[in-house]
């Protein structure tokens, strides 16, 4: 879980577990482009949308834009070098 400027983990092996670390910090570049509570709001209303249109808690989590992002480009190393401003927007 990121919650800027921290990441945190839920135990000691996931520390090294480098696509994890790399999605949270994703959501630490996402977080602070939207000044961190916008942010915050912004997820919680994506999922709340994608609640009433999905009408299940995974299929809502895993369409927030947000985590689009994240999951789509945690397995690349080089993504927030060259990652544009608000790219969070075009998973909407």
């Amino acid at each position: 879980m990121a919650i800027f400027p921290f990441i945190l983990v839920s135990n000691t092996a996931a520390v090294n577990d480098q696509t994890l670390i790399y999605h949270e910090k994703i959501h630490l570049r996402q977080q602070a482009e939207l000044l961190i509570i916008p942010f915050y709001i912004l997820y919680l209303l994506n999922y709340l949308i994608n609640l009433t249109v999905y009408r299940k808690h995974g299929q809502a989590y895993l369409n927030i834009a947000f985590e689009r992002e994240a999951y789509q480009n945690e397995a690349n190393s080089t993504y927030l070098k060259n990652r544009k401003w608000f790219s969070w927007y075009r998973y909407l």
